[in-house]
């Protein structure tokens, strides 16, 4: 897969619920746009990506705040391939104006491990999500 390719772009709107008292969109709300953006690209995996043996947790994430977003604006959330590991994967994202791409609100990463819930230790990545990634 082409690194400079998109996993998945999603498309999402700011909500009025997302503001703050500065009024612009709070920081949490960022998380709440990279986790729509996932399950969106998760939910297009073919083949199973996780199960009760195998499911996905985050482990890490790094949010770089490059400029606020003000309501009303439409998202685009692009993610992609940054690093595979055996139980990791380790997903870039972008954060940008569905109109102006070129006006980059924030960029980073966000480490996904995929952990057995009964014992809570990592498990090899599925393959569903390796080859959705090769």
């Amino acid at each position: 897969m082409n690194p400079d390719q998109p996993l998945h772009v999603a498309a999402l709107d700011v909500r009025w619920r997302d503001l703050d008292a500065f009024n612009h969109v709070n920081n949490s709300s960022y998380l709440t746009y990279l986790e729509e953006a996932r399950l969106q690209w998760l939910g297009q995996v073919p083949g199973p990506w996780f199960d009760e043996h195998a499911m996905p947790v985050m482990a890490a994430s790094q949010l770089n705040y490059r400029r606020p977003i003000a309501w009303p604006a439409k998202l685009q959330v692009q993610l992609f391939r940054e690093r595979m590991g055996n139980s990791s994967l380790t997903i870039a994202h972008r954060v940008v104006d569905a109109e102006h791409p070129e006006q980059l609100y924030c960029d980073g990463n966000v480490v996904m491990v995929w952990m057995d819930p009964t014992g809570g230790k990592p498990v090899p990545l599925p393959e569903a999500i390796r080859r959705a990634l090769d």
